[in-house]
């Protein structure tokens, strides 16, 4: 896995809905080894806006038969990167990009005959749309629902898009479309997604996810987590159900008192990235490795800086940290010792993180 950005060329912004965009890159012949993907991952993209180092993940959108990499992005309140990309992009720009990342992903395979379930919210609808377009256009044995929530019929991205697959797809693609504020003819399909209205779709035979081999969702954290419980209680394998955030829940978080004490002994954190070592001393508590790094000269790979994306994951080889939080990395990880570096502070006096360990 590369962590190393590249230049490539913007060959298109489309409009999507009035606060969002898809970008579509052009991948010189060179590097287009590097951004093989598999369906559901996302691209880092790096910019300086306003001085200002900023970089952010967008997932992509494109299924693997287009030959054209593209991803979504919807401006939001506030948002340096989503503001730049929706407002001042252009066709013919140079951006930085670092080659595709991610788990919330599918293995495409031709004689498979899946049946997945889709889940998402706005946005989420990127990686999503990634999967569907590239199982069915993949896998003809394969089986898609998509219960997709949005505000109304202007705010819903790709809705071309997904209407020309259901066309195409019409015995193997199902969307339900649910708007919280616009009223539908089926009372059933107005207000938001929640437990209650999964289970109403689940005993109208809208969804069935006791049936369902792989379910992906993608939203806000609050819709994943009630959506997650709700339909394994509707017989879903928990196992079978993936999710990827697009927000966190904002809380701060205390440091412990091995952490400050690391901090104020002096801490010493070294790193290993692409075969090289650097080391740097932690001596402030309210940054975590990334950001004291940062603040040492020394860049490290990262994304979200919301312990979302997995771009800053390491492993612990000497000494020992603790995470703010973890959404992305799975129990066996963190039991082998992998961190977030964007998460971590350091709890002893020396820190060794191996960014290259697999």
């Amino acid at each position: 896995m590369s962590l190393q950005f590249h230049d490539l060329s913007v060959a298109a912004v489309t409009r999507e809905t009035p606060d969002s965009v898809c970008v579509a890159f052009d991948v010189p012949e060179d590097l287009r080894h590097l951004f093989r993907y598999r369906p559901g991952q996302h691209l880092t993209l790096r910019a300086t806006i306003g001085g200002e180092d900023v970089r952010r993940s967008y997932s992509i959108c494109s299924g693997l038969g287009e030959g054209r990499l593209r991803v979504g992005v919807k401006k939001v309140d506030g948002g340096l990167f989503s503001a730049f990309v929706n407002d001042g992009l252009n066709a013919g720009d140079i951006i930085q990009v670092m080659p595709p990342q991610g788990r919330f992903a599918v293995d495409v395979t031709e004689g498979a005959d899946h049946n997945y379930l889709m889940i998402a919210a706005g946005s989420g609808i990127t990686p999503v749309l990634s999967i569907i377009r590239s199982t069915l256009e993949g896998e003809p044995g394969s089986e898609v629902t998509l219960v997709y929530g949005n505000r109304e019929t202007g705010s819903i991205m790709f809705r071309e898009e997904l209407e020309d697959l259901k066309d195409r797809f019409l015995d193997r693609f199902r969307t339900v479309h649910i708007l919280s504020r616009e009223t539908q003819d089926v009372p059933l399909l107005n207000g938001r997604i929640d437990a209650a209205r999964l289970e109403k779709l689940a005993r109208a035979g809208l969804i069935q996810p006791g049936e369902a081999d792989g379910i992906y969702i993608c939203g806000p954290g609050e819709l994943i987590d009630e959506a997650a419980q709700a339909l394994e209680a509707l017989g879903a394998d928990k196992a079978r159900i993936h999710f990827e955030r697009f927000t966190t829940d904002g809380r701060p978080r205390v440091v412990s008192k091995a952490a400050r004490d690391a901090a104020e002994k002096g801490a010493t954190v070294e790193v290993v990235l692409d075969g090289v070592s650097k080391s740097f001393s932690y001596d402030d508590p309210s940054k975590r490795v990334v950001d004291a790094a940062a603040a040492k000269g020394l860049d490290l790979p990262y994304s979200c800086h919301g312990g979302m994306c997995a771009t800053c994951r390491c492993k612990v080889v000497e000494g020992s940290a603790e995470m703010d939080v973890n959404y992305a990395l799975e129990p066996w990880e963190t039991d082998a010792g992998y961190v977030l570096a964007c998460q971590a502070r350091p709890t002893s006096e020396k820190l060794v993180l191996d960014f290259d360990a697999v």
